[in-house]
């Protein structure tokens, strides 16, 4: 073969090589365009095209009569939006400086970030700091100002434990909800109704598609998706009552000495809470954007935890309200007639067990011994019963157990018996701890709301209604999503007779008896009360205040109790009473004192 046919047929085969390869390149660009197109057109719009989300505002609170409680402020975020490239580290560093955010805090929220929304890096900063960004815009590329709604506890302490508060969502809560849509930098319900109800609060985000050029300067807006807001809720909180629960509770602690306290309101007829306090308390408003190290050590390092929500979280010994139990349970089983008198001689004749300070009444029937508080009697009482029929009314009062209130982290109590002690000190029962489960002392303990309950039943003539706080749930066009109805859970197994000698028995603790120098005869709502002091090993005894009113017709129950606060008739009834003087409006100006104000010149 000669050289020339040698290097004609070198150039066909290349020849034949690059046709191939054109074909090649024609069929992959006809597979990538006609198979593959419609992906490769939406990374194209990926690349132009970016959602800005808008948050929704979480669902305003009101109280039962409209007033508002927690609702939200427009505030600003400063946000990293890197639309064409990561946000540099000169930047990252340049933001840490001016927000006071750690550098490896901006990463770790960049690092946890999935998708294209906005990387939040601080909330709710004040106009000076966006002013800065605005202005400086160059030094800052890829950093964004959001108008978010920051939520706002209006009256910040008051009605904390009852409200909660919202925060960043954590890592371990992101875990739990990731199905259930949440994201990295959500703000979600931490505690109290904000918790129980976030996902009626939460609403839904919307934003605004956005047409970028290739430095990531927006062109122009394709689409906008108003946000939803969330639901309403429409409590059974009295703003007012609450508000002189709260001041009554402060202002008596300061008076004693004292630190810690709790307060329930509810009406017995329906199981619609009123008031709920705890102290000491807590500002909401501080987790909103993040609570600071120095706000969590303080609330933190309090010996008095004001994080608890004593109302349905402390479990305290009932002392003598729980003679209301032992009263109903010793008539009900027929152990003592309301006429028979038993001697008082200052301490029982079997078990040398006395009366505070060593008083002695003498000869005493039900009512006195109920008005005056009587040990003695109420030991005998327990002796006639017996541990088992204590425990056995205890839990027909509900004891034992939470009440099911709407709000997180409620304790169940203690109710004295024997297979609790078996349980857990394997050992027999004594007499003399009956002695004590009969005036609420030894094993028995109760959350403030289960000593409203209690109480509640016997106002509401033996009906136990489940204790609630939101009346409805309202959408953001006004049309009620749900509605809350009273719901009974119980019902005392015993003649209506007992309850109206109990009833009659509570009614001369105000009359005549514990709490009497308080509110006497010549208060104007007929009251029916009883105090009780809880021994306490660590220090002063607690003080106690259950009551109802009006007598009649029953629609307010307080119960009120004060840590180390000393005995009840001095540390938690002048509480109780300034509630009660609230709830039934008798501090308000009289008609004829208002007119008068009217004609008053104004300065």
């Amino acid at each position: 073969m000669s050289e020339k046919d040698l290097f004609s047929g070198r150039l066909k085969v290349l020849g034949y090589i690059i046709v191939l390869v054109i074909v090649v390149l024609i069929a992959r660009m006809g597979y990538l365009q006609v198979y593959d197109g419609e992906y490769y057109a939406s990374l194209a719009d990926g690349n132009r095209i970016r959602i800005v989300p808008a948050v929704a505002p979480r669902g305003t609170m009101y109280d039962r009569n409209g007033n508002m409680l927690v609702t939200n402020h427009p505030g600003f975020a400063v946000s990293l939006l890197p639309l064409t490239e990561p946000v540099s580290e000169d930047v990252l560093n340049r933001l840490s400086g001016l927000l006071n955010v750690p550098v490896a805090e901006i990463h770790k929220k960049i690092d946890d970030h999935v998708g294209f929304d906005p990387i939040r890096i601080k909330n709710d900063v004040g106009p000076e700091l966006t002013t800065i960004i605005a202005e400086q815009k160059d030094l800052y590329p890829g950093v964004v100002i959001e108008v978010l709604p920051i939520r706002e506890y209006i009256y910040h302490e008051q009605g904390a434990h009852a409200f909660g508060y919202v925060s960043e969502i954590s890592d371990a809560e992101l875990e739990k909800k990731k199905e259930e849509g949440y994201k990295s930098g959500d703000i979600i319900g931490k505690f109290g109704l904000e918790k129980i109800y976030d996902h009626e609060l939460r609403g839904e985000n919307g934003g605004e598609q956005v047409e970028v050029d290739v430095t990531g300067k927006p062109v122009q807006v394709l689409g906008r998706k108003d946000p939803t807001p969330g639901n309403d809720l429409y409590l059974t909180i009295d703003k007012d009552i609450q508000a002189a629960a709260e001041k009554a509770i402060d202002e008596q602690l300061v008076q004693i000495g004292a630190h810690a306290a709790a307060a329930v309101v509810m009406n017995p007829q329906t199981g619609e809470v009123l008031a709920i306090v705890s102290r000491p308390s807590f500002d909401p408003n501080l987790f909103v954007n993040g609570i600071s190290s120095k706000n969590w050590e303080r609330i933190n390092n309090n010996p008095y935890y004001p994080m608890d929500n004593k109302a349905i979280t402390g479990e305290y010994p009932p002392g003598s309200t729980f003679k209301i139990v032992t009263g109903t349970a010793a008539l009900s089983e027929a152990k003592v007639s309301p006429e028979e008198k038993i001697f008082d001689s200052g301490h029982h004749w079997l078990i040398p067990k006395g009366n505070a300070d060593g008083e002695a009444l003498g000869w005493i029937n039900f009512e006195e011994a109920m008005a005056h508080s009587d040990n003695v009697y109420f030991y005998e009482m327990g002796n006639r019963l017996g541990i088992d029929e204590l425990e056995r009314y205890s839990r027909m009062f509900g004891l034992g157990k939470t009440t099911g209130i709407n709000l997180p982290y409620e304790s169940e109590g203690l109710v004295a018996s024997r297979k609790y002690k078996e349980r857990v000190f394997n050992e027999d029962w004594y007499l003399a701890e009956t002695f004590d489960a009969a005036i609420g002392q030894g094993f028995n303990l109760v959350t403030p709301i289960q000593a409203a309950m209690i109480m509640g039943e016997i106002a509401a003539n033996g009906k136990r209604y489940k204790p609630y706080l939101v009346d409805k749930i309202v959408d953001g066009n006004g049309n009620v999503v749900q509605q809350f109805k009273p719901e009974l859970v119980g019902q005392l197994d015993v003649e209506d007779r007992i309850i109206r000698l109990v009833q009659r028995g509570l009614r001369g603790v105000t009359k005549f008896g514990t709490a009497a120098f308080v509110f006497g005869r010549d208060y104007p709502i007929d009251i029916a009360g009883k105090t009780g002091t809880a021994e306490n090993p660590h220090g002063r005894d607690h003080g106690w205040f259950v009551a109802y009113g009006p007598f009649d017709n029953p629609s307010i129950v307080v119960a009120v109790i004060v840590e180390q606060g000393g005995y009840g008739s001095q540390s938690a009834v002048p509480i109780g009473k300034k509630i009660l003087d609230a709830a039934f409006h008798l501090n308000a100006p009289k008609a004829a004192d208002a007119d008068k104000d009217k004609n008053k010149p104004k300065n």
